[in-house]
């Protein structure tokens, strides 16, 4: 909302990053015009909704996952329909968004419309608040750190199945990517879409070369003798620590 005017209640300190809670228990109520959107008790999942109404149309809880859907889940991941329509009530509680209940069609749909207050604070936020660092968890990556459990063969099975679904992600993303041209407006969704398109293209090539990888680190990692008579000697946590004083000592002053 490029030259949106904020009042002089829109501060700069951060807001609540728990991706999963937002405990309104201490909040009195509704947002006022006083209120800093600093305070805000807010989930990173209700900023991400305010973020989508901030297109100013009214939107039911499908709307916004099928959006969330051709877009975020890319890179921010989908919550579910139950996180959705919670995250929702939460926001019409604090005055951020208002819902009415649309009859017209053959099923009833409540329909959620950004409010001034929330379109100032979602615009403080993506301006102001600080960013979160990318947090990766990265399921097939932790199965080959802790190889010594399985085999090369079954951690090379689960390579395979990851690079199936990057290749899934990989074609949704270039599909998108490319619709979201259709209207100027879509532009910045757009480059996400890009980047998105991008990063699977890279995952798969890390995917690929870590099979190959999988080769080495069976050759160099220690045989243990059939009968089971000798074991496979493990650092001590001593010698974890003396390793890390060294790697230490590389870095600069």
């Amino acid at each position: 909302m490029r030259g949106l005017g904020l009042t002089g209640s829109v501060l700069s300190q951060s807001a609540v990053h728990d991706p999963y809670a937002c405990d309104l228990s201490s909040y009195p109520g509704r947002v006022k015009a006083s209120d800093a959107p600093d305070k805000l008790p807010l989930a990173a999942t209700s900023w991400a909704l305010l973020g989508l109404l901030s297109y100013e149309h009214e939107l039911s809880g499908y709307d916004i996952r099928k959006w969330i859907d051709w877009s975020m889940r890319f890179y921010y991941g989908s919550p579910a329909y139950s996180q959705i329509y919670a995250e929702l009530k939460k926001l019409e509680k604090l005055g951020l968004v208002t819902s009415r209940v649309e009859n017209t069609g053959p099923r009833s749909r409540r329909l959620y419309k950004i409010t001034t207050a929330g379109l100032e604070a979602v615009t403080w936020w993506a301006r102001e608040a600080p960013v979160d660092p990318p947090s990766l968890k990265h399921g097939p990556l932790l199965r080959v750190t802790l190889g010594h459990l399985t085999d090369p063969a079954r951690l090379k099975d689960i390579l395979e199945e990851h690079i199936a679904f990057v290749d899934e992600m990989l074609r949704k993303a270039a599909k998108d990517a490319r619709w979201a041209g259709a209207d100027p407006s879509w532009a910045y969704a757009k480059i996400a879409l890009k980047w998105a398109e991008r990063y699977y293209a890279s995952e798969r090539e890390l995917a690929l070369k870590l099979i190959k990888d999988l080769d080495e680190a069976e050759a160099n990692f220690p045989k243990v003798a059939k009968d089971g008579d000798r074991k496979i000697s493990w650092p001590a946590p001593d010698y974890w620590y003396e390793i890390e004083k060294k790697a230490d000592a590389e870095e600069p002053e």
